[in-house]
């Protein structure tokens, strides 16, 4: 997936909701240590910066240079470019070493990733025992029962463009393979669902849909997936231009440990 979100960067730094911080705080309850974070494909920083509120240090990696550049500055947040090319022991070294992290979140992006190759180095890095490794999603907008079905059939035809691994973001990361102990907030097959409750204009709904991978991928082939008739579709079910709207995204959370290694 590298590049993928690339040419949207700065539509994507606008376009998405923000995490309740809340969230972080279970998490952080959670980790007897408050030493040092990962946060995984960081993108421009939304994560990294609210773990940062409960960590002393957080590494923020990506494997997209764009979006790195458009990364939201923060005292006690580092971040660093992880290339295709970079090798598990240099990533390591690169986060802080084995045993040596205490939270790992990977906000909106796992399902990207070499899954096996990415657990095991989350099971070298965490410390074990006490380490926590948590990822969330979100997958739907909820708005209004005249609205929902319009986004529905959009939803429908964006889905010849979307890369195989968004399959696991349709189903709720309910068949994301997920091999950790559970800590309470969702296991392996059963994953917490959750709201994230949003003040959203019109322009700001436009927008994340323009940052979805699949209208872009849909427009490097010709497709035009938001044409004038669609956004007026969407304008009149939304009830104006100027209208701000109270929306919920659907996500959804999955977070362990390592488990114990059998003597």
């Amino acid at each position: 997936m590298a590049g993928l979100f690339d040419k949207q960067a700065d539509v994507y730094l606008d376009a998405r909701p923000t995490y309740p911080k809340e969230w972080y705080s279970k998490l952080a309850v959670l980790t007897p240590h408050h030493t040092l974070a990962w946060d995984v494909g960081t993108g421009n920083g939304q994560a990294a910066l609210s773990v940062a509120e409960h960590y002393e240090q957080v590494i923020g990696t990506d494997v997209s240079e764009s979006q790195l550049q458009r990364a939201m500055l923060h005292p006690r947040v580092r971040y660093a470019h992880t290339p295709l090319s970079i090798t598990d022991d240099e990533v390591i070294a690169l986060v802080g070493g084995e045993d040596s992290v205490d939270l790992v979140t990977v906000a909106q992006a796992v399902h990207w990733f070499d899954l096996p190759k990415f657990y095991n180095l989350v099971s070298r890095v965490l410390k074990n025992p006490g380490g926590v490794f948590a990822v969330w999603c979100y997958n739907d907008i909820e708005v209004d029962p005249t609205f929902d079905p319009i986004m529905k059939r959009f939803h429908d035809t964006t889905l010849p463009f979307w890369d195989k691994n968004i399959q696991y973001v349709f189903d709720g990361y309910k068949t994301l393979p997920f091999p950790f102990e559970s800590v309470g907030l969702g296991s392996e097959g059963n994953p917490l669902p959750l709201d994230i409750p949003k003040q959203l204009s019109f322009e700001g709904f436009l927008k994340m849909l323009r940052s979805w991978s699949a209208v872009t991928t849909a427009k490097d082939q010709g497709v035009d997936l938001l044409p004038e008739k669609v956004v007026k579709e969407f304008e009149g079910a939304w009830g104006g231009s100027k209208l701000v709207r109270s929306v919920s995204y659907k996500a959804f959370m999955l977070a362990g440990k390592v488990r114990l290694r059998s003597l």
